[in-house]
């Protein structure tokens, strides 16, 4: 059961990385080149991050030998150590896209702010609506 959540996890990022492609052609289309670049790197500020937490937690999701000694308190060991990964890489996921969205907004001349935050909330809303169907 467990391996059918990682292909899922990472099927949610390439439907994001997918996203965050189309509203960067929308936005070529509407704005030109310049909102095209700031859709494609906004986009790409929130899917690389929760791309990382998916091979966090599918690393740490992945079974190990268990202590033949006490299998209780190795399955509780196991599911502390999975919970900390989980609570860690979120709190990393959200400090690295507020990273990557600053570092974006300081670097990029000539930044379109209504492509960049279309293609956030684009790819957000795809991992909502992955969640939803679930």
């Amino acid at each position: 059961m467990r391996q059918r959540y990682a292909p899922a996890m990472f099927r949610i990022v390439a439907a994001q990385f997918l996203a965050s492609l189309v509203v960067a052609a929308a936005a070529w289309a509407v704005g030109g080149p310049h909102a095209a670049l700031s859709s494609l790197l906004g986009g790409l500020a929130c899917t690389l991050p929760n791309g990382l937490f998916a091979l966090n937690l599918a690393r740490a999701a992945q079974p190990r030998a268990a202590c033949a000694a006490d299998n209780l308190r190795a399955a509780r060991a196991r599911a502390t150590a999975v919970a900390v990964a989980l609570l860690l890489g979120e709190l990393l996921k959200v400090v690295l896209t507020i990273a990557l969205l600053v570092l974006i907004a300081r670097t990029v001349q000539d930044l379109v702010w209504s492509a960049l935050i279309a293609a956030v909330i684009a790819v957000l809303l795809v991992q909502g609506v992955a969640l939803i169907r679930r």
